[in-house]
């Protein structure tokens, strides 16, 4: 009833609530926005809401809401330096037995809320990003998560359980880079920016509570460096304009899948890390004869990448995943149901039954995991990933 409103708009506000008072020019009257940062599911400190307002030409200060406390208001924007091209140094991996990287990979994963799926589709199919004009720029996709049909054709979405954590990653934005510095001085430039809603206060503040409205929590960005690196040049170029997919979003049906993506997640310990990766690189593999393959990387996790909303690796996460992109997923099933999957997978078919070659002990602490997707967005160049 009517008390029951009335009492949810006088509630006091959470303990970490924000109040940010905004002028965008000292003749005209300033603008107070209270923001409660659980409300908008974003754990970030002060500094992610303060930062982006200055950079758009606003003067910004910072106070505890009503009722509340303040811990930390950062306002540095030192975050914007030009790129640091020790990123590219990679002795400290080959010191260690590790292979160099070939490209760099960077994901950001989301728990995308029951039913809003299209409506984040859209955001993202609507977004201003010059991301396919930038220096180093490789590939993107968006992708949902799926489950595999039992006839080997239709693929359901898995959007998880908020109740035990399953809906974290039910969607995964996946951009590949030439060098980890591209990858930097996007992050540090205009284009991030622009792409995020930091170039003005009115998109600043639409960005933030759209997010609120679709994400249950926020993203997390996970980064890794690419190996092993096996790429198709695409027969043809998806559309774009001024560097994005040029696609129509409605906001109510989810977006066409364009490619299918077999992942598979592994758990390895550091002391295992040099050998897992020599492993790899003496496997026989024939991808690029196979119909439909589009690209594979077996991702390393850069557990020192450092940045906004970046956290250590968990001490359930992989430490590396095997990523292969396909056309559709009539494509990976032939794959996996022919010759070149046995080969790779140390199956030698004979006349009559198969044989397997003998198996060397696992050099991971638990099983390999598989996870599989739709892509849709892709935005490739001419060489591909």
């Amino acid at each position: 009833g009517s008390s029951k409103r009335h009492s949810a708009h006088t509630r006091p506000p959470p303990d970490n609530a924000l109040c940010l008072t905004v002028s965008t020019s000292p003749r005209l009257p300033t603008m107070k926005v209270a923001f409660s940062l659980t409300l908008l599911a974003l754990a970030a400190p002060a500094s992610a809401f303060v930062a982006p307002l200055a950079r758009a030409g606003a003067v910004v200060t910072a106070a505890p809401a009503p009722g509340t406390s303040l811990r930390t208001v950062a306002t540095s924007t030192s975050d914007v330096s030009s790129p640091d091209l020790s990123d590219d140094d990679q002795t400290d991996l080959t010191s260690k037995g590790l292979r160099k990287r070939d490209r760099y990979v960077a994901t950001n994963r989301f728990a995308v809320r029951a039913g809003k799926e299209a409506k984040f589709e859209k955001r993202w199919a609507t977004r201003k990003s010059r991301l396919a004009q930038l220096d180093g720029f490789k590939y993107f996709h968006l992708m949902r998560r799926v489950t595999l049909g039992d006839d080997g054709i239709t693929n359901a979405y898995d959007g998880g359980d908020p109740s035990d954590g399953s809906n974290a990653g039910n969607y995964v934005s996946f951009t590949v880079w030439d060098k980890k510095s591209h990858f930097s001085a996007w992050r540090k430039g205009d284009a991030f920016k622009e792409a995020h809603g930091g170039t003005s206060i009115g998109a600043f503040l639409s960005t933030m509570v759209n997010s609120a409205l679709v994400l249950k929590g926020p993203p997390r960005p996970a980064f890794y460096d690419g190996l092993l690196v096996q790429s198709t040049a695409p027969e043809s170029l998806p559309e774009t304009v001024d560097g994005w997919r040029n696609v129509e979003a409605d906001g109510v049906n989810v977006l066409p899948a364009e490619c299918f993506v077999a992942c598979n997640q592994f758990y390895v310990p550091e002391e295992n890390t040099a050998s897992f990766e020599k492993r790899w690189a003496e496997r026989e593999s024939r991808l690029k004869e196979c119909d439909g393959f589009v690209a594979f990387s077996m991702l390393r996790r850069d557990g020192r990448q450092k940045g906004h909303g970046t956290v250590p690796i968990a001490e359930g996460e992989p430490t590396y995943q095997s990523t292969t992109i396909w056309r559709d997923r009539a494509a990976f099933e032939a794959w996996r149901k022919g010759n070149n999957f046995r080969a790779a997978h140390g199956q030698k078919m004979g006349e009559g039954e198969g044989e397997k070659k003998p198996q060397q002990p696992p050099q991971w602490s638990r099983p390999p995991s598989p996870v599989f997707y739709e892509g849709t967005l892709v935005i490739t160049g001419e060489e591909g990933a």
